[in-house]
């Protein structure tokens, strides 16, 4: 039985719109992360889905003529097409909408409530309909919130949650548990924030119906924070005792290892879930990472532009795998990047095209035709050179799995980018090409020492382009069951002696059309 877990969780998406390229950057590094644990024997929970309650939705359904249900199912199912279309891994897609969740979100209040951590009140303040979050009289700006999303004077009864209680408790929990949020500057803004003081939080609503009911008062339902954030334990079979209970996967699965989500909800996932958490005497998550916005050609992104970017249209136009290496490599994970075209097909054409496509294309090649089809044993006495460019592909396992495990996928393919570009200053040192008269022997130990370290790159980027590195160890001959991490680093050589096929390219140059 595997012992190592890994639960990763992308933040469930809002249904009031369909998916676009920055839902698709959060469960692809997500999906990195899966697949890399998974590659390295860790049995991996990866979870996303749809939060699908609060006056948004409510408000978006009855725009569109429909139930509010009707509308969420609808929806719902775009987010889950894109899981397909994008070739993601996750192991359960969850929507608040379900009874599992409704179940775990009133065990969660009814603890709160018992230990004495949620009371009714009145609230009256700013809100954003389209943040679903409260602001206070010093966050409006010009009338609106932060965000830049307007605001309305609200005044209802409300349930309201003991979040000021927590301030101690969160700085000190920071203090202890100096990598729960990265990057680093990301961790600095929610410190200041729980510095500069926190207020009790409004944790229900009773102006619509849209939501949980809160146990034992219909009149009001959950604030969607309290209902959304609750995801990721209802997905561990949490609560334990529960007509959906399961007390093995809970105990496995929670805490989370990691919450990935995008800096503009980062409070949320920072503050006021640990409070919820420390609150039911349940565990923390271990980590939380932010990341950056995209723009796209350097505007910011808008449905008022017209320049949102389709992740699936991306896919069609430059490739699947294409698209989700440019995404992983182009900006360092953590800031703001830019997407241009001509900064897509600049890495398709150079690092996949000349880089990885054309060192395994022309190694395959002249193996398929050089040695009969037949892959050819490495040299019992390797040379220097055979030495250098062979101990330098061992030793990325580790470099690499130190930048992923700090969510760091830019610095990952950048190191193996390092060592592909010895791999071809190899080749054209060695040049096979001309050993085939001189010394076929030595040509066949070049050729050996190159399948192999084409082996390795190929394993150590399934994560990031599973169906393109799938194609290259086919056209190497490599089992499918050893394609784990555990036949890197030395541990194991490319089998020899079998017959190979004539490979194809696997990464075409890319040419844009001339326009008429």
């Amino acid at each position: 039985m595997m012992s190592k877990k890994f639960y990763i969780t992308t933040p469930i998406y809002y249904v009031n719109d369909k998916p676009h390229i920055g839902h698709a950057y959060t469960t692809l590094a997500c999906d990195v992360m899966a697949r890399f644990k998974r590659l390295d024997g860790f049995e991996v929970k990866f979870l996303t889905g749809t939060d699908e309650h609060g006056q948004k939705v409510e408000k978006a359904a009855q725009v569109a003529g429909t139930s509010p249900q009707e509308f969420t199912n609808a929806v719902s199912q775009n987010f889950r097409d894109l899981t397909t279309q994008l070739n993601f891994s996750n192991d359960d897609f969850i929507r608040t909408t379900e009874e599992r969740h409704k179940l775990a979100c009133q065990q969660l209040w009814r603890i709160l409530l018992d230990k004495g951590y949620i009371r009714l009140d009145t609230y009256a303040g700013w809100y954003a309909v389209r943040d679903e979050a409260f602001y206070t009289k010093d966050e409006i700006v010009d009338g609106k919130a932060p965000s830049g999303a307007p605001v309305e004077w609200v005044e209802e009864p409300s349930y309201f949650f003991d979040l000021s209680k927590f301030q101690d408790k969160l700085l000190a929990f920071y203090e202890a548990n100096p990598d729960f949020v990265a990057p680093a500057s990301r961790f600095n803004e929610v410190k200041s924030f729980v510095k500069g003081g926190l207020r009790d939080l409004s944790v229900s609503r009773a102006s619509f119906k849209w939501g949980v009911p809160v146990p034992d008062d219909d009149a009001h339902v959950m604030y969607v924070w309290l209902d959304a954030l609750t995801n990721y334990i209802t997905a561990t079979g949490w609560p334990v005792d529960g007509a959906f209970g399961n007390a093995e996967t809970y105990e496995k699965l929670w805490p989370a290892d990691l919450h990935m989500v995008g800096k503009d909800i980062l409070r949320f996932h920072a503050v006021y879930w640990p409070a919820f958490l420390m609150a039911a005497d349940l565990p923390l998550p271990k980590r939380v990472f932010a990341h950056g916005w995209w723009t796209n050609e350097g505007q910011k992104i808008s449905k008022s532009l017209g320049n949102v970017i389709d992740p699936v249209a991306l896919s069609e136009i430059y490739g699947l795998d294409q698209t989700r290496y440019f995404l992983m490599r182009e900006v360092p994970f953590g800031k703001d990047g830019d997407f241009s075209v001509q900064a897509m097909i600049q890495r398709m054409n150079s690092d996949l095209a000349n880089d990885l496509g054309n060192l395994s294309q022309r190694v395959i090649s002249m193996i398929f035709k050089n040695c009969e089809g037949v892959m050819p044993a490495l040299p019992v006495s390797p040379s220097p050179e055979d030495n250098a460019i062979l101990t330098a592909c061992d030793a990325l396992l580790d470099q690499v799995r130190i930048h992923i495990d700090q969510q760091s996928f830019h610095e990952a393919l950048r190191s193996i980018w390092d060592v592909i570009a010895a791999a071809n200053r190899y080749v054209d040192s060695q040049a096979p090409w001309g050993l085939k008269k001189t010394d076929p022997a030595r040509m066949q130990e070049v050729l050996a020492v190159l399948a192999e370290i084409i082996r390795q790159f190929a394993i150590l980027t399934q994560p990031f382009m599973p169906q393109s590195t799938a194609k290259i160890l086919d056209q190497l001959g490599v089992d499918e069951k050893a394609r784990g991490f555990d036949t890197l680093a030395g541990q194991v050589r490319l089998a020899t002696g079998h017959v190979i096929g004539k490979p194809e390219p696997v990464f075409p140059r890319f040419v844009e059309e001339e326009p008429a």
